[in-house]
């Protein structure tokens, strides 16, 4: 069954909810089209573990910011992947130099993550009775992440189901989005407010700094992440004018 072709009434997603920016723009998506929206998140010993204590905060301000959203709004998870930093030395889990690697990837790079996120997202989907897995994957603004192509997120969604006997959706609405689109997305689901929780609450720098605030929010500024956001939001706001 593809997602089409189910009811509105069926339609009950289970957001990969980070804390960041592309999460956060997806939770706002999903509420807008799914009747029922958990979220999912992973403490993996990321580097930048403060954005898991964005989260609670960001969805609280969520519900907040839209009635029909807070009602929409169901349960959080969040879930322990701590094997993935013992398993592989990055810069996302280990206070390192962010560079690329002798294999053309930067070491930013956590191999396996996203394939282990969506495979554990689906088990707790499998339980709650959720049919649609929605990730902020994105192929636009590449950052060098073979798991975030379109290729590999629909290989994966053929191999759950026939794995797990399952009609599992894997949605990534940012698939083809750069990131002043992305900016611009928020803008439509939520309008300023949306894009100013974005700014004040969510976090995506690499390095977990959350004591530099820019107009794009808080960050080092100079890792990968914070410059794709940066340019994104400048770009956005010379739209806006």
């Amino acid at each position: 069954m593809t997602e089409s072709a189910i009811p509105t009434s069926q339609k009950k997603a289970l957001v990969l909810f980070s804390g960041g920016q592309d999460s956060t723009t997806c939770l706002a998506w999903a509420l807008t089209h799914y009747e029922l929206v958990e979220t999912i998140g992973f403490t993996y010993g990321q580097r930048h573990s403060v954005e898991l204590k964005a989260r609670p905060a960001i969805i609280q301000e969520l519900r907040k910011m839209n009635i029909e959203w807070s009602r929409k709004l169901g349960e959080d998870h969040l879930i322990d992947l701590s094997l993935l930093s013992s398993l592989s030395e990055t810069a996302m889990t280990q206070d390192i130099a962010i560079q690329m690697m002798e294999n053309g990837l930067p070491n930013t790079f956590v191999p396996g993550r996203n394939l282990m996120f969506f495979t554990t997202a689906a088990i707790v989907a499998y339980r709650r009775g959720l049919n649609i897995l929605v990730g902020g994957m994105c192929e636009t603004d590449f950052s060098g992440y073979p798991d975030c192509r379109d290729d590999a997120i629909k290989a994966l969604q053929v191999a759950l189901n026939i794995g797990m006997d399952t009609r599992l959706n894997l949605v990534t609405p940012l698939m083809w989005k750069n990131k002043t689109q992305t900016w611009a997305l928020a803008k439509k689901l939520g309008g300023e407010a949306l894009v100013n929780l974005i700014v004040s609450h969510t976090h995506t720098c690499y390095t977990g700094d959350h004591t530099h605030i820019h107009d794009w929010g808080y960050g080092c500024g100079e890792c990968p992440a914070c410059l794709l956001r940066k340019r994104g939001f400048e770009a956005f706001q010379k739209t806006k004018g």
